[in-house]
């Protein structure tokens, strides 16, 4: 089991959600709160909050990209044979709505093989408060054995 995937399961969402922030300055920006991590699965809270939003007065892309990069890292991470290695290279996203609720950010790899060096691709999903999908990515990780 990875270190991290031990330290969420005994510190717990909040904890788990402040020490990534600490480690990760740039995700502080976004206050995410974890609400679920396990090999094939993360998925963050993020309210709505004036410090994220945009010229419209909705969610700013750049934030929801933030969120994205957050749940598909954390979910590689605890999901890679241990020993493993991963660094983001490359994300594809889309805009699908304007996103004028708090947020929740998905990244579902139940469908991708971590066993495997090599690039994988993370989906990525953001859902408003009506479960409306207002943003979706494709976050490529390039993961090394250990």
């Amino acid at each position: 089991m990875s270190q991290a995937l031990q330290f969420y399961q005994s510190a717990g969402n909040e904890a788990f959600s402040k020490m990534v922030c600490q480690m990760a300055p740039y995700f502080a920006t976004i206050d995410p709160t974890f609400v679920e991590l396990k090999p094939g699965y993360a998925e963050v809270r993020l309210p709505f909050r004036r410090e994220v939003t945009n010229h419209l007065g909705s969610v700013h892309a750049i934030a929801m990209c933030n969120a994205a990069e957050l749940v598909a890292g954390t979910m590689t991470d605890v999901s890679i044979p241990a020993g493993s290695r991963w660094i983001p290279k490359g994300m594809t996203v889309e805009y699908l709505a304007k996103a004028k609720t708090d947020l929740r950010a998905v990244a579902d790899g139940s469908s991708v093989d971590f066993s495997q060096p090599g690039d994988v691709v993370v989906p990525v999903d953001v859902f408003d408060t009506d479960g409306q999908k207002v943003f979706s990515a494709r976050i490529t990780m390039n993961v090394k054995a250990g």
